[in-house]
């Protein structure tokens, strides 16, 4: 950092809004992965103008720089390289519009994700996307990792509920992507920036499309002797015909954490627990339930219940949503990853994922989306303990090779960041690398904005082993 660009970053938004001491600067080199970087400032701009004068300045000083939304991310998508300079959104989180007939709304990047549902219930809408992190995690956030969450299963993850974004692009200038109405003219740029993980550019104000909220729910939990019943299930369910808003599966470790922490009522005798969301039309809703337990049952659930009233269906959600903090009760940390397989692989998959750990003598628990085959197996392990990284990094990498090697892709929800950037060959080859880095300069010529995110360098496409510039703590 220069003091002629942190100058520059005074004028854009005021001295009081940079930071630049050590506890600061030590706060924002990471988001919510084990990846560390180093910034050298942290900006908080409050709205589009600020924004463009901070990006102005860093493309004028030829200075990197990554916006960052709550830093609820996994993959080290927001972890600052090089002393950048990090635009932390979160004082934009306004409401600006809600157009309660056409169901949407304009909002800031900021916005929590929980907070733009809580706005709007009252109109009996709501915004599809839920992820796990959903009370902490932005809008902003959702948007440049093309987020997901239990209920995207049938509405779709954030891509489909985006119409337009607004962009400060990496040299300063203000662009409008995509549009009000659900058809546009030209390039679909609007799909090309969400889940682009902040190399297009800083998006400053979303339109999002809202979800009438379903006449009838019902949720029932099952429970299996064996995780690959479980399994099967789901894909019988499918194959039946249905699609739930949710289906949601975790494993003996996870259900003893879950249900020691929220009080869920779970079976903790069980090897894994299918969480079932039905929404629709009340006759429809009531058929889909019976057939679903009906399916369950022939393939081995030991019961099938059906949440009574709202606050029931409330308290299973809090235990599935609440995995990530409750594994705190077994090991102080966590490495989750995030591949997709086919759910007819999904038996094979997970058996495999249990053989591996095994191997490094980890512990592991499983807590996905079951439905579209979006595994998140979350090794526990105590850094503390010498040598646990490398075998922690190790199963993980064999993890991702397996899931590709079965069909499946490097990730559903959380993004590649820094964590698979350098997997990424394993699913594209050099002229689709090329094609893809192609599209990001054409946003950004300079490479400034999130720069050595997603994609490996010319350098190391064939050795995807090669470190991430950012440190593994």
């Amino acid at each position: 950092m220069t003091p002629e660009l942190v100058e520059r970053l005074v004028a854009a938004v005021g001295r009081d809004q940079v930071r630049l001491g050590p506890a600061e600067l030590d706060l924002y080199r990471r988001d919510a992965s084990n990846i560390v970087g180093a910034a050298g400032a942290v900006v908080f701009p409050g709205s589009t103008v600020e924004v463009q004068a901070c990006v102005r300045a860093c493309a004028d000083h030829a200075h990197p720089f990554v916006a960052r939304g709550s830093g609820t991310g996994l993959s080290g998508g927001a972890t600052p390289l090089d002393g950048a300079v990090v635009i932390a959104m979160t004082k934009m989180n306004r409401l600006l519009s809600v157009d309660p007939v056409e169901r949407r709304a304009w909002v800031q990047p900021g916005m929590l994700n929980l907070d733009l549902s809580r706005a709007v219930a009252h109109l009996g809408v709501h915004f599809a996307p839920d992820p796990s992190s959903q009370q902490s995690c932005s809008i902003g956030g959702n948007v440049a990792n093309n987020a997901g969450g239990p209920h995207c299963l049938a509405d779709g993850v954030t891509s489909a509920h985006v119409l337009a974004v607004e962009v400060v692009l990496p040299d300063g200038s203000l662009v409008q992507l995509g549009g009000e109405a659900d058809e546009v003219d030209g390039y679909d740029l609007r799909g090309a920036f969400v889940g682009s993980e902040g190399m297009l550019g800083v998006a400053t104000r979303v339109c999002v499309r809202l979800r009438q909220n379903p006449p009838a729910v019902r949720t029932l939990l099952m429970d299996f002797t064996s995780v690959h019943a479980g399994a099967e299930t789901v894909s019988a369910i499918i194959a039946a015909g249905m699609v739930p808003a949710a289906l949601e599966m975790m494993d003996r470790l996870c259900i003893e954490a879950v249900e020691a922490y929220v009080h869920a009522g779970l079976p903790t005798d069980a090897a894994a627990v299918l969480l079932v969301e039905l929404t629709g039309l009340p006759a429809a809703v009531e058929a889909d339930t019976a057939a679903v337990a009906d399916i369950g049952r022939a393939h081995g659930a030991r019961q099938v219940r059906v949440a009574a009233d709202d606050a029931e269906r409330a308290l299973l959600w809090k235990g599935r949503k609440s995995a990530f903090g409750a594994i705190a009760r077994i090991k102080p940390n966590y490495y989750l990853h995030d591949t997709v397989v086919p759910r007819s692989q999904l038996p094979s998959v997970l058996d495999t994922i249990y053989r591996i750990v095994d191997q490094h003598q980890l512990l592991v628990l499983n807590v996905f989306h079951a439905g579209e085959g979006n595994l998140h197996p979350l090794l526990v392990f105590d850094k503390r303990e010498p040598g646990v990284m490398e075998r922690v990094h190790a199963a993980g990498e064999e993890i991702v090779r397996v899931s590709v090697a079965a069909g499946g892709v490097l990730s559903g929800e959380h993004g590649i960041g820094l964590e698979k950037r350098e997997f990424m060959p394993l699913m594209f080859g050099p002229a689709d690398l090329a094609a893809q880095r192609e599209l990001r300069r054409a946003f950004d010529p300079a490479e400034l904005a999130n720069p050595h995110k997603v994609l490996p360098s010319p350098a190391t496409c064939g050795d995807i082993h090669a470190a991430p510039e950012g440190a593994w703590i």
